[in-house]
């Protein structure tokens, strides 16, 4: 589903951030017949492993690759109950094609708050285009919420917590590149028309026709994009959407240019509908990195933290959470990546998945309290 979603001129101050992280890209299909492997879990295994993009495959550092040394997961048993839960929107705490908090899920939101426990909502989408989706669902009004991937984090009841922008200059140079592959938009962190650019309301029309719905009061039409752009007027992030095939080469483009240096990129698939949405951010933002920053803003140690989450933007918040936890109904590949991490599995979001994991979490912590 399409989603959209301390101030500061440098990119959150990322040089105080204590992480980096890398663009998301969900990994290739494994096109190549595999060699002949007699032990059924074996093989099971290696199809698990080749279906994994090798930035994420766990192993020994080696020309080429990325190591990840992310802290030591707990096992179950040693896990206290977690003290906050981050959890992704669309294809997790929202049902398919809908946009109402089942019955289910929202007592589950409901008893985590009031049993002292944090929660808060990580999503693709920008503030305006979550908070009506939370309201009338009785949650407290300092749930926190990280929006725009990671860019913007408020408050359910509007205050500001943290927030970094996309240098204009660098989005301008974004517009020529990506132009080619589909329609781009530009999300600016300020009420009304002008929120949402885009130079190209027909072609985004035909792409994610229910977001250009939802949002035409938000929505300015400016030809060409680029002089929405101009310096010292700096969006929050950027996005391009496409086909499947669109987006993957579109990304390809990016890191191939001048500004993969300057900006991060995130990729979410549905491919069901072939539809893909890469989103453009500052330098070093994801939803992992808000996450890290408001949990040390509240005191909460990383090993206390859970996120739910079902696509390739949400994969830095799960690496950094103690535990993650992913959908059923997300790709193939992430559920092996989920299997080899050793992050648990969900229901789908059709069938309350987040609610099941939550009263889990509940029944734990009711007992860790007798």
């Amino acid at each position: 589903m399409p989603r959209w979603s301390t101030s500061g001129g440098d990119p959150g101050g990322l040089a105080n951030a204590g992480a980096s992280f890398r663009s998301i890209t969900a990994p290739p299909h494994a096109g190549h017949q595999s060699p002949a492997l007699s032990d059924p879990s074996t093989a099971w295994q290696w199809l698990q492993t080749r279906s994994i993009h090798r930035d994420y495959r766990i192993g020994p550092c080696g020309a080429g690759a990325v190591c990840r040394t992310a802290a030591a997961r707990y096992t179950k048993d040693m896990h206290p109950p977690v003290r906050l839960v981050a959890i992704d929107m669309d294809g997790t705490l929202l049902p398919t094609f809908a946009q109402q908090v089942s019955a289910r899920n929202t007592q589950a939101l409901q008893a985590l708050q009031q049993a002292g426990i944090t929660v808060v909502i990580a999503t693709g989408r920008r503030t305006a285009y979550t908070a009506p989706l939370l309201e009338g669902l009785g949650l407290r009004a300092d749930t926190p919420m990280i929006t725009s991937n990671g860019a913007v984090t408020r408050t359910l009841g509007g205050e500001a917590i943290d927030r970094c922008h996309l240098d204009a200059r660098v989005a301008r140079g974004l517009c020529g590149l990506l132009r080619p592959f589909g329609a781009l938009v530009f999300t600016f962190d300020r009420p009304g028309r002008g929120e949402l650019v885009l130079e190209d309301l027909d072609q985004a029309h035909g792409r994610i026709a229910m977001w250009v719905e939802a949002n035409r009061r938000a929505i300015e039409v400016v030809k060409p994009l680029e002089n929405a752009l101009i310096d010292g007027e700096n969006p929050i992030q950027g996005m391009v959407t496409g086909t499947l095939d669109q987006m993957r080469n579109a990304e390809a483009a990016l890191k191939a240019s001048e500004w993969s240096s300057l900006c991060e990129s995130s990729r979410t698939e549905y491919g069901g509908r072939d539809l893909s949405i890469l989103d453009l951010m500052p330098q070093g933002v994801s939803k992992g990195w808000a996450l890290e920053r408001l949990a040390a803003r509240l005191g909460v140690k990383q090993e206390d933290t859970m996120a739910i989450g079902d696509n390739w933007n949400d994969v830095n918040m799960l690496e950094w959470a103690g535990r993650g936890v992913v959908m059923g109904n997300a790709s193939i590949e992430l559920r092996a990546m989920a299997k080899l991490r050793g992050w648990k599995q969900a229901p789908p979001n059709d069938e309350d998945g987040v609610a099941v994991i939550l009263e889990s979490e509940l029944a734990k912590f009711a007992a860790a309290k007798v």
